[in-house]
């Protein structure tokens, strides 16, 4: 939902700087308070709402009795890979006819409690939501399963705890596969995760009646889980995007202007497993432009910058937040009109930059968790009017989607209310007053703020949807599409509603992502330039957060003298003495044993304004650091980041890889990547798409900051074993590649008690008589050679059969077997297929304790004793090293490593915990 401001444990606003990204502010704790104990009672914010009349007299009983309750509880059931409803059944299933019954027989206080209930305007029944309070499902005994089960569920990624009007935003995007999206404040990441679910839509059926058509042509046989119904294939005929063998071509860039929520937004979405996923973080409101490899140049013919323009943009940017009084109760005390005013302007830049990265035909999506129109409908109105009015830009009417969605039309007419509480219904009025009696309490109103004039082209704002929590008991929100019918040019801010733009550098500068180039312009060095580079916001206005205030980024420099002095013209006189000032030196180099971390760095200016295409594949290096402790590290806040370096096709590394797994030539090698400054791939290799290789390889030089891009694909594996590939399938890009991996690593199940017997027991032996104990994979695990195998589980007929399949990955030592994943994720599918809450049994721990490694040697009488011995504890050793690895994502209960964090930042446990709970 809309970002809404700040320092939760002082009840300030989370407004963050400039767009999106911004942290809990000072460090502070954030303090649960029961919701019930707080006085639900503000004087001005009653007043201007009850003036302004969003609501009929009769509704407004209701409407402020229900932002008085407690929110509703709500979730979301996750659809990864595509056909959302085909793979969150099992999971939406099993609510409805294990815990849905339970639920019903609770009671509370004397009574029976509601259970959960399906969102009737959401597609497929994905979206439930109950009244009963968080803290009673927390906390009493007879919910303990359910919320066991939606804590398990959501640790794996099949459930997202989402506030449901929070959900709206993503559905009115209308993503189709193949497209380009970008959300610009994607922190932490809930509607970042429906928007790259939509992104991969179909991906799963497609690749598999790719890879089905292509064993058919070998003449090998076809497997069960290639088989598709016919509705499936003729959904995935219909929607297109086969043009890499089914694979997703599409993209989302999900960013945000805070480092820390960046990488709570990073773990967020690493459940999904998306290679066409990249994370930056920037300024919403000068996000940089994003170069495109150039085309082939024909014989004669000028050479063209190519920029990306988005299909979609998302454009939830960050507000004052006073529709979520239902959960945040600081809105109570806290509201205040400063609040809306000093945001203004700041969402107005974000909407009017987020038009400008649009494709001509696309769709911006712009939404607040906020009711006041000076943050809603003010602010479409002014960035349609900057961007050349209606015959450029479209409000769209979106009164025929989600038809079971109850709402209310956007408003035509409103008023401002100053810091001092007074209402204007005009800008002129305003201007009066100035006259007569000083500036006190208007410093902050603008002409923009007001409703437009007659002399303005009028604009259908009653199109703009407004969703109050007494119409379907849910929180407040406001969302508005927008659609782009020609290009544009974005008038200066500070320029008058009537003035013509005047010809300038900047007009020349907006030019150079839409015109080809000659060779002979200099502003054609400028390689990431932005064809729009607002003031920043006044740090002392109302809605920034000090914490917003001292994590302020400085920009790297990447502008001329000109162009910057041009723009600082551009501002307001109050704004422009607030203008960041471009970083001119190098930032220091990164720390040492900083190997495959999720890091990027700033390039010095050179590289900068360099217009030459980079030769290699990769980011360059940093130079060694001096030492790990670093001043300018800690005084700018930006942990130093390692560079996205691809790997050859001919790596040996990969070559080895494609053997060992018998790849199909159809899986492609060119976009394997690792993230040290060597360019080794010393302990993890990602994959990324096409497309996302594309823009890490153009922009390596451009100063944009990449914090994140790619899948875990493989992990070195330390196994003693010389004839064995030390690189095996990570859990979260196994289903990337599962399909492509041939016959001779792949193990095939299909009985419900022979996964459980995996589930349960780690390293379970195959040596000896012991894979008779492994049912129906028994001979195949006997006699498949050592290293990673793909499992996969089948559906069947019968009592013990799986009506879904699944993939997993499996590990085959010397002596046992073990599943290849976190304990956590072993759990929930005990708790999913078998009602289970079983104890796990780890074998490996009695290999070398209590004599294990001398049992192994009596076991074996006829080798020589030392070297039996010596042999019996190199592979209890491996088997060791292979459960580490297969833990290594069984995290903390926030589940955040190194990577996720970066080189020097904390994200404490119970805050992203918290985050997430929320679903803010």
């Amino acid at each position: 939902m809309g970002k809404r401001g700040g320092n939760r444990g002082r009840g300030g606003f989370r407004a963050r700087g400039r767009g999106g990204g911004g942290g809990r502010g000072g460090g502070q704790r954030s303090i649960r308070t029961d919701y019930s104990e707080v006085p639900k009672a503000n004087e001005l914010f009653e007043k201007y709402y009850n003036e302004l009349g969003v609501v009929e007299n009769a509704e407004k009983d209701n409407f402020w009795n229900t932002l008085k309750r407690e929110l509703p509880n709500s979730f979301r059931f996750t659809g990864s890979k595509g056909d959302a409803p085909r793979q969150a059944l099992p999971v939406q299933q099993l609510l409805k006819d294990r815990y849905i019954p339970e639920i019903t027989s609770i009671k509370y206080d004397g009574e029976l409690v509601d259970p959960p209930t399906a969102i009737p305007w959401f597609p497929d029944q994905l979206a439930w939501q109950m009244t009963t309070p968080k803290n009673v499902v927390r906390k009493f005994p007879p919910f303990k399963s359910f919320q066991q089960f939606l804590v398990s569920e959501t640790s794996v990624g099949n459930i997202s705890r989402q506030e449901v009007v929070s959900m709206i935003p993503p559905l009115l995007m209308d993503i189709k596969p193949g497209m380009t999206v970008l959300d610009l404040c994607a922190a932490p990441g809930s509607k970042a995760a429906q928007l790259i679910e939509m992104v991969h839509g179909g991906e799963e059926v497609r690749t598999r009646k790719v890879v089905r058509k292509m064993k058919v042509d070998e003449g090998r046989e076809v497997s069960p889980d290639g088989e598709l119904t016919q509705e499936q294939m003729k959904a995935e005929v219909e929607s297109g995007d086969w043009s890499d063998d089914g694979r997703t071509t599409g993209l989302l860039i999900a960013n945000d202007a805070d480092y820390k929520r960046a990488h709570m937004l990073i773990h967020q979405m690493k459940r999904l497993n998306s290679p066409n996923l990249i994370v930056t973080n920037h300024d919403a409101t000068m996000f940089p432009s994003i170069k495109l490899p150039s085309e082939p140049i024909k014989e004669g013919g000028q050479p063209r910058n190519r920029y990306l323009k988005f299909d979609r943009i998302l454009a939830d940017v960050p507000c004052s937040g006073d529709g979520t009084s239902r959960k945040n109760v600081n809105v109570w005390k806290d509201w205040n009109p400063g609040n809306a005013l000093g945001l203004f302007s700041t969402q107005l830049r974000i909407l009017v930059r987020a038009l400008q990265m649009l494709k001509v035909g696309g769709r911006v999506v712009y939404s607040t968790c906020s009711m006041n129109p000076v943050e809603n409908e003010a602010v479409v109105a002014a960035a349609i009017s900057r961007c050349g009015g209606m015959s450029k830009v479209d409000i769209r009417d979106c009164s025929s989607d989600l038809p079971k969605l109850k709402r209310r039309q956007g408003l035509t007419s409103w008023k401002v209310m100053d810091k001092q509480g007074r209402m204007w219904r005009s800008w002129q009025e305003v201007e009066e007053e100035k006259a007569k009696n000083g500036e006190e309490g208007l410093g902050r109103l603008s002409e923009f703020m007001f409703p437009p004039t007659e002399m303005d082209i009028a604009m259908p704002l009653d199109r703009c949807m407004r969703v109050y929590g007494h119409l379907q008991d849910t929180g407040g929100f406001f969302i508005t599409v927008l659609e782009k019918k020609i290009e544009i040019k974005a008038r200066p801010e500070a320029e008058a509603k009537q003035a013509e733009p005047q010809t300038s550098i900047m007009d020349v500068v907006n030019k150079i992502e839409v015109e080809p180039t000659n060779g002979t312009n200099p502003v054609e060095k400028i390689e990431a330039l932005d064809d729009l580079a607002p003031p920043s916001t006044n740090d002392d206005s109302e809605g920034v957060s000090a914490a917003a205030r001292q994590n302020k980024e400085v920009a790297p420099s990447t502008f001329t003298t000109a162009i910057k002095r041009e723009r600082d013209a551009e501002a307001d006189a109050e704004m422009s003495n607030k203008r960041p000032k471009f970083r001119e030196e190098v930032d220091d180099p990164a720390p040492q044993g900083s190997e495959d971390r999720q890091v990027h760095y700033p390039p010095p200016p050179a590289a900068v304004l360099s217009a030459t295409r980079p030769e290699t594949t990769s980011l360059p290096s940093p130079p060694a650091p001096l030492n790990g402790n670093n001043p300018q590290l800690k005084k700018n806040k930006q942990p130093y980041e390692e560079p996205f370096k691809y790997l050859s096709p001919t790596n040996p590394e990969l070559d080895s890889i494609t053997t060992f797994y018998t790849l199909s030539s159809h899986f492609p090698r060119d976009r394997f990547m690792v993230r040290n400054a060597t360019g080794t791939p010393s302990k993890t290799i990602y994959y990324t798409s096409a497309l996302a290789r594309d823009i890490l390889v153009t922009n390596a030089n451009s100063g944009i900051k990449f914090v994140h891009c790619g899948v875990k694909m493989f992990v070195k594996q330390d196994v003693q074993a010389a004839d064995v590939c030390r690189w095996r399938i990570q859990s979260e890009g196994l289903p990337v590649l599962e399909a492509w991996v041939g016959e001779s690593r792949v193990v095939r199940l299909s009985r419900r008690k022979t996964l459980r017997g995996l589930l349960v027991e780690m390293f379970p032996k195959v040596d000896g008589e012991g894979w008779r104990r492994l049912g129906e994979i028994g001979e195949r695990v006997r006699d498949v050679g050592m290293g990673c195998c793909v499992l996969r589980v089948e559906k069947g007929e019968g009592e013990d059969a799986f009506s879904e399949r699944t993939v997993l990955p499996l590990w085959r030592s010397m002596h046992s077997l073990n599943l290849m994943l976190p304990k956590e994720d072993r759990k929930a599918m005990l708790l999913r297929l078998y009602n289970e809450d079983t104890p796990l049994q780890d074998h490996s721990k009695d290999r070398f304790h209590s004599g294990g490694a001398k049992q192994k040697v009596r076991a074996e009488p006829n080798e020589d004793d030392e070297g039996a011995e010596s042999k019996a504890k190199s592979e209890v050793k491996d088997e060791l090293n292979i459960k580490a690895e297969s833990e290594e994502d069984d995290l903390s209960p926030a589940g955040l490593d190194d990577e996720d964090i970066g080189v020097d930042e904390e994200v404490r446990e119970d805050d992203v915990k918290e985050e997430l709970e929320d679903g803010v």
